[in-house]
């Protein structure tokens, strides 16, 4: 098992509040599968790890270990004007 890997999922699930019920049926497992995973009984196939990256909008990387969690802003529901102001906000505070 990749170290830290259950705790990551655990996490990802939990800042979604999403129970592993809802989590398993979205990748199509069972509960206990996912319950195996966030106690490091279990690696997800590279499919599953995937599906479980998509579903809680992060890298396989960041799930891996390999790179630190990005700090995002889910802007989805903003619309084209709120967007370009958001990232003319940004763009000043860069420079």
């Amino acid at each position: 098992m990749i170290q830290g890997l259950g705790e990551r999922l655990k996490l990802q699930r939990e800042k979604l509040h999403m129970s592993q019920k809802e989590v398993a049926n979205a990748i199509n497992v069972s509960p206990a599968v996912i319950s195996n995973y966030e106690a490091s009984e279990r690696s997800p196939s590279i499919e599953k790890l995937l599906a479980l990256a998509s579903l809680y909008r992060c890298s396989t990387d960041y799930l891996l270990g390999i790179e630190k969690p990005n700090k995002t802003i889910d802007a989805s529901m903003l619309s084209d004007k709120q967007l370009n102001a958001l990232q003319e906000f940004i763009n000043d505070i860069k420079k």
